[in-house]
């Protein structure tokens, strides 16, 4: 099909985002304005009085860099920027031989933050592999390149990446708006580039990866937060890790012997599951075709009575059924599980439960919508993942546990080298035995800074707002023309049609739905190239290609929400 023709703008209208949230100054960026409390006031106090104290027994060659209240006062705009002759490289290091930092804090600042969340912009500039070759040199060269030609590298990266914050981006379970707490904390964490195994080398961040995990257990309901935990990097991991403990739990000697000391293995889980699932029993060795699926209902649901029969026939076919996974917010229809009848069923038959709420865990934080999660306190685990439903910086996934120093046996080899056992500190803090990993990214400190920002009303806040969100759309596609919703949403997923002018009122044979299934792809085209939004399709089990909006950001209105079915309708009228 062509592509629509005319020119016009990709928003016209003034935003609340616009007014109220993209132009702050760059103080209030790095100022929690929305938490503000005594007790920062202390802690800046106790700051100072520490950077005094220090400042007295030293001599420093040049005057130490301080943090300041007020903003930078160098210019914003690259091509403005005075640093513009060529960076010294290490070899000549000069005292401003960080100046590149400089540059590039400018240039993220601008591009990355107030031009990538801007909603009169595009959400993408998009270009073919073989067009986009063209535009970066992607080739490393053996002397290397000049400041001045790697920024101009940042910068062309910058244009032609998905701006994930931006208002429109709807794609992915994982465009959860700008967070510019998580991005500072990601910032920090990566100028700190320590790894999370040990309290030695990361004191600071294993205490706030403990302190978060307590939160998010309790949050789930186990008593005072209490059991175990790890950040994972990804929710498939997370999944691997319930799996892994739910086998050595029933089977230890595995971990030594290998498959060959028991019986073949299985778990149940939902047939609309994440395909993390089969590729967890596929790399523990199991097989896949040992992760069974259970049948759903219309509504993308276990079904309790067909876990029963799946579970006996396991047993009669001469497997050892391990554990029951339950999904909370599958990825396509954003269905809840019943979590408290599977528990039942997996208590029943001494199986472990596991709870994925990957994608609908965050509903946890929101009194109206956590009781899509009732009976998750019985899980022996959850993966919870704070980078999609609240919207946390990339990566930030966590697997949490009620069951304390599990995690530590089915997965330490207790390397001399980094766990040693007679250090004069608490070794229960060299955490990262628990984990496949060895050098472990420290994920939790953006999550940790951003809920110390928002607290637990903030994020209620935003959850809130997603699901009402959600929740409008989805009446704008019963009461528009040409819009037909796939099933009503439970969690924000909003499935569906869009029918154009020239196919409505006909008989909706095979045909029909042939010509229907190429309607979606065409659209998604034609919005990619021009740039004004970008939303998922796909086909699902027995229904052709569909439209399946994700609504997390908070910096969407229902106004937001309009424009979504006006544009796509202005997309594909012709069709």
């Amino acid at each position: 099909m062509p592509i629509l023709a005319g020119d016009y703008n990709i928003r016209g209208d003034e935003t609340e985002f616009e007014t109220s949230q993209q132009q702050m100054s760059e103080s209030e960026i790095f100022s929690n304005t929305s938490g503000a409390s005594s007790g920062n006031s202390s802690d800046s106090e106790s700051d100072s009085g520490l950077s005094s104290s220090v400042e007295s027994n030293l001599k420093p060659v040049q005057k130490p860099f301080t943090l300041k209240s007020k903003p930078c006062p160098r210019p914003v705009h690259v091509h403005k920027t005075k640093h513009l002759q060529k960076t010294p490289h290490a070899a000549n290091a000069k005292p401003d031989e960080f100046q590149f930092l400089d540059r590039i804090h400018d240039l993220l600042m601008e591009d990355g933050v107030r031009e990538h969340t801007n909603i009169k912009n595009k959400v993408l500039e998009f270009q073919h592999p073989e067009e986009l070759k063209t535009k970066l040199n992607f080739e490393v060269t053996e002397n290397g390149e000049s400041d001045d030609e790697l920024l101009n590298l940042c910068k062309t990266t910058i244009k032609y990446s998905i701006k994930t914050g931006h208002p429109n981006m709807y794609n992915q379970l994982g465009a959860g708006g700008f967070d510019q707490y998580g991005v500072a904390g990601s910032w920090l964490t990566d100028t700190m580039n320590t790894s999370a195994y040990t309290y030695e080398m990361a004191p600071v961040f294993t205490l706030v990866e403990a302190s978060i995990l307590k939160k998010m257990r309790s949050c789930i309901g186990w008593e005072n937060g209490n059991g175990d935990g790890i950040f994972a990097p990804g929710g498939s991991l997370a999944n691997m890790y319930a799996i892994n403990l739910a086998r050595h739990k029933m089977f230890p000697e595995i971990k030594k012997k290998g498959m060959h000391a028991c019986k073949p293995c299985c778990v149940f889980v939902s047939s609309q599951c994440h395909y993390s699932m089969m590729k967890s029993c596929s790399f523990l060795g199991m097989g896949s075709d040992n992760c069974i699926g259970v049948k759903c209902d219309e509504q993308g649901k276990l079904i309790p009575s067909e876990l029963e029969k799946a579970i006996e026939k396991a047993k009669s076919e001469g497997l050892a059924p391990i554990a029951v996974l339950a999904t909370a917010g599958t990825t396509v229809i954003g269905a809840f599980d019943p979590i408290e009848e599977m528990a039942e069923i997996a208590e029943h038959n001494n199986l472990w439960f596991h709870v994925d709420s990957a994608w609908g865990g965050g509903a946890l934080l929101s009194k109206k919508w956590r009781y899509l999660l009732k009976g998750i306190e019985r899980a022996d685990s959850v993966t919870w993942n704070p980078h999609k439903l609240m919207g946390a910086t990339q990566q930030c996934s966590a697997f949490l546990t009620k069951h304390e120093g599990l995690l530590q046996s089915a997965h330490s080899y207790n390397a001399k080298y980094l766990f040693q056992k007679d250090k004069f500190y608490d070794v229960s803090y060299d955490t990262g035995d628990k984990t496949i990993q060895c050098g472990r990214r420290v994920d939790c400190f953006k999550l940790w800074l951003s809920w110390k920002a928002r607290g637990d009303a903030g994020f209620e806040k935003k959850i809130d707002q997603a699901f009402d969100n959600s929740r409008h759309l989805a009446d704008r596609c019963r009461t528009t023309p040409g819009f037909r919703l796939m099933l009503d949403p439970e969690c924000t997923n909003v499935c569906f049609w869009y029918i154009p002018p020239s196919m409505r009122g006909q008989e909706e044979t095979p045909e029909w739905w042939a010509k229907l299934n190429k309607v979606a792809p065409t659209i998604k085209q034609r919005m990619m190239e021009k740039g004004s939004l970008l939303v998922c399709y796909q086909q699902h089990e027995q229904y052709v290609n569909f439209f399946r909006m994700v609504v997390i950001s908070d910096r969407c209105f229902t106004k937001d929400m309009d424009f979504i079915i006006e544009e796509i309708d202005r997309l594909g009228c012709d069709l």
